[in-house]
């Protein structure tokens, strides 16, 4: 039997294997070459715009057709292949950014889709032409998400005019960053909640009751609502709770057949973000990632396809899908 002197001299013993251990491994690191500064990572089918991808600010609500460096929405190398034949989806804030890489690549398997957005005309009429050019019908229907009335009369003009709703994804958001929490307003935390949790409640309320057995409920959610952001405080607490509902939404609506699951991107170069930032700010958005680049739009809307298709993910609901460009550890 081990006395207490026996285990001193073993623990004396691996005190001084870590010690060689930690000598080996520091002689090792002298040898080696000083590391260059990686560069951002393209791993994509083409390559993407590294920081500073712009530094160009924009007026609220962010329009796609004034940013001088243009979002990649298109997905050139994106093969579609009936993932979404002939069903219906409606899309809110499909003008541009994400929405628009949702509704392009949801025309190109096969679906017909309904355009939600506020009043970025224009940015629509453009959405509604790469749907169209893709083969698929598409509507257009300006509004406010955070109003009742407007999204039941949403899903009604959806059903009269493309004769259903499959798929709904629930995308509009409004984010505007404050750096002292004295100066976030009553007015500006309740326009961000009416937009983002009251929006997303409001088309799910109005849409359920029409959509049948085999039906899809996706939602933006953001790393910001895992993670949260100092300056984003109101924002991230919306995107927190739609990831909340996403799971309690989806538990209420399995009797139904209905599943519910939320996409969480990280940095995605949108109007969203040169709408909201600073100049100065701009130059610098996303460098911050593992991957050290803001995503495009092309690189988040596939994760919709996925989530929105039977053939894909009939077995996923109330999951939390984020892509957010990698993860630092501890």
């Amino acid at each position: 039997m081990k006395t207490l002197k026996n285990y001193k001299a073993q623990g004396e013993r691996l005190a001084e294997k870590q010690k060689k251990l930690q000598e080996q491994v520091m002689e090792k690191q002298k040898q080696k070459p000083e590391k260059k500064e990686s560069k951002p990572m393209q791993a994509g089918a083409r390559k993407y715009p590294e920081p500073p991808v712009g530094n160009q600010h924009l007026k609220k609500p962010g329009k796609e057709k004034n940013l001088e460096v243009k979002p990649m929405y298109d997905a050139p190398y994106y093969k579609g292949s009936g993932k979404l034949q002939d069903m219906v989806a409606v899309i809110t804030g499909a003008d541009s950014g994400i929405g628009r890489s949702v509704a392009v690549l949801f025309a190109r398997e096969g679906a017909d889709v309904s355009i939600v957005y506020l009043s970025e005309h224009e940015d629509a009429v453009k959405t509604k032409e790469l749907v169209e050019n893709e083969g698929r019908k598409c509507i257009l229907i300006p509004g406010d998400v955070s109003d009742k009335e407007f999204c039941q009369l949403a899903v009604r003009e959806t059903i009269d005019k493309l004769g259903k709703i499959d798929i709904l994804v629930n995308n509009a958001a409004f984010q505007l960053h404050v750096e002292e929490f004295e100066d976030l307003t009553e007015e500006h935390f309740d326009l961000t909640l009416k937009t983002n949790l009251y929006g997303y409640f409001l088309m799910c309320h109005a849409a359920v009751p029409f959509m049948k057995y085999g039906s899809a409920i996706v939602n933006t959610g953001s790393v910001t609502g895992i993670t949260g952001n100092k300056y984003l405080l109101d924002y991230s607490m919306t995107k927190g709770g739609i990831h909340a509902f996403t799971r309690s939404l989806s538990s209420n609506l399995i009797s139904k057949g209905i599943r519910v699951n939320a996409v969480a991107p990280g940095p995605v170069w949108t109007p969203l973000n040169p709408s909201d930032k600073e100049e100065k700010q701009i130059a610098k958005f996303g460098s911050t990632t593992p991957m050290k680049r803001p995503a495009q739009p092309e690189e988040i809307a596939p994760a919709y396809v996925f989530l929105a298709s039977p053939q894909c993910s009939s077995y996923i609901t109330g999951e939390i899908l984020p892509i957010i460009g990698g993860y630092k550890g501890g």
